[in-house]
């Protein structure tokens, strides 16, 4: 099995399911099962709160007893059965009930499939990860636009149809050969020290996690919001979902370039740059609430995600063992993905409601802490490359 194409196969079929997941699931709760914005940022928040939970505890703990093939299987069933709990119910309490059982499996995929990547790199079976995370972008941006078609013609119903579909699809690819590294159950040194806390032992580690938790969390009313603001600033119907994935193409293109642009840049550089373009994405948003400008400002999720991503993952694959990899992404998943995007939804939903202006504005109280920080960080790194050079 070609690993390349394996990994490249897996990440588009995920993030095939995610692009109609993040960007569209808060619209369908409030336009079909009728919540309201407050309830639904509740309902979402609480799905992340429980998305932390089980990447930062679960998925490190079952990645030490089953393979990745076997995480990814049982993780896209149990997936599946979740979505299927959404059919009955259309109360507060049912719908929250049904995110919550959703977001302990569904969400974990996401560091499953990059732990996969990184064990590939470590073993060198995978030498692009850019190349291959990037067909996730690709799915990623070719669901959001097709999507767009059908909500246009048949209403905002067929999202769960969409997801379901996706899913079910995801499910089946599950039972395909896996590279054979992945497909064995890992081997645990009892001598080695490979808890959580250690993981803050490694040299900078709490300060790259806590950057990167910063430059996420400034996501959290986009993801949440972007789709019914677009519709407030009277964006054409048949052209939101182009809007929205604009941040992915810009998403594509800096992955497919960044193994042979980027890789010699430092962590702390890549996640300067990271924090410097979220801060102008949101600060334009604010300022010009028009469709161009919104439109415009999407080519900076190259930034504001995608670099603060890839800068995380050479931080893993350069200085974090393969031993604690899972936990690793474990705990940049639960903090970084899913709890503080959660904390920031609610604040989002608040501003929301008062002026959606305020909602994105909002995101630069974590934007620039990340940027003072990640250029101490990048300072610690200039300091340590003079000391290696003597």
């Amino acid at each position: 099995m070609n690993a390349q194409r394996w990994m490249s196969i897996r990440f588009f079929s995920f993030f095939l399911t995610w692009g109609i997941f993040l960007p569209f699931w808060s619209g369908w709760m409030i336009y079909i099962k009728g919540v309201t914005v407050s309830q639904a940022s509740l309902i979402m928040s609480f799905g992340l709160i429980a998305r932390g939970i089980s990447t930062l505890f679960a998925f490190p703990f079952l990645s030490g007893k089953f393979s990745s093939k076997t995480l990814l299987k049982l993780s896209g069933i149990g997936t599946l059965v979740a979505l299927l709990c959404y059919i009955p119910t259309s109360s507060f309490a049912g719908l929250l009930i049904a995110t919550i059982f959703l977001h302990l499996f569904y969400p974990a995929l996401m560091p499953t499939l990059d732990s996969a990547a990184s064990v590939l790199v470590q073993s060198k079976q995978l030498k692009h990860y850019g190349r291959s995370r990037q067909w996730g972008s690709i799915g990623f941006v070719t669901v959001g636009m097709i999507l767009t078609i059908f909500t246009g013609l048949l209403g905002d119903g067929v999202i769960f149809w969409a997801l379901l579909l996706g899913i079910i699809g995801f499910v089946c690819l599950g039972f395909m050969k896996a590279p054979d590294v992945l497909s064995e159950k890992p081997q645990v040194d009892p001598t080695q020290k490979v808890g959580l806390y250690h993981l803050f032992r490694i040299k900078h580690f709490g300060i790259v996690l806590t950057i990167v938790v910063l430059l996420q969390a400034a996501h959290a009313t986009y993801y949440n919001y972007g789709y019914i603001f677009l519709q407030d600033i009277h964006a054409p119907v048949y052209m939101i979902g182009l809007i929205i994935n604009i941040a992915v193409i810009a998403e594509i293109v800096f992955f497919s370039i960044a193994d042979k642009r980027f890789s010699k840049f430092s962590v702390g550089t890549l996640l300067a740059f990271a924090a410097i373009g979220s801060s102008i994405r949101w600060i334009l948003v604010f300022a010009f609430p028009n469709v161009i400008v919104f439109s415009v400002s999407q080519t900076l999720h190259a930034f504001s995600f995608a670099m603060g991503h890839y800068a995380f993952m050479k931080y893993l694959i350069n200085y974090i063992p393969q031993a604690q990899v899972s936990r690793a992404q474990g705990m940049y998943s639960a903090l970084a993905l899913s709890w503080s995007t959660a904390l920031f939804t609610i604040l989002g939903g608040f501003l929301y409601e008062v002026d959606p202006r305020y909602a994105f504005i909002g995101m630069i109280i974590c934007t620039l802490p990340a940027l003072l920080i990640a250029l101490v960080y990048r300072k610690l790194e200039l300091k340590k490359e003079a000391l290696l050079s003597i």
